[in-house]
């Protein structure tokens, strides 16, 4: 259940990104509380998370997660480079966190 948590809370860290993008764009208080209330619900499923998981491990995937996931979409959805060697290192950074799930 740790993991399931941590990995929810991993996307309402991408979720929390994106919503940084609309809020500079929109500057609106919608904005504003998806923001608020996506980071919120990132912390809270990570602070469930860090009850079984250990820090550092729960730490690295969840920003993993939060880096790779801000990245893609940012390539799918705001037109970033998807140059070669930046979707190398996004793969990287992937398959070090489902390693770190299994050696876990």
């Amino acid at each position: 259940m740790a993991w399931f948590s941590l990995v929810i809370a991993g996307l309402f860290e991408v979720t929390g990104v994106l919503s940084i993008n609309k809020l500079h764009r929109d500057k609106n208080i919608s904005s504003l509380l998806i923001l608020l209330t996506s980071f919120g619900l990132s912390f809270l499923f990570l602070a469930y998370a860090l009850q079984t998981l250990p820090m550092g491990t729960a730490y690295a995937v969840w920003t993993g997660i939060g880096a790779s996931g801000g990245a893609l979409l940012g390539m799918f959805f705001y037109d970033e480079s998807r140059d070669w060697k930046r979707v190398a290192f996004i793969l990287l950074i992937i398959f070090a966190v489902v390693g770190l799930k299994l050696i876990s």
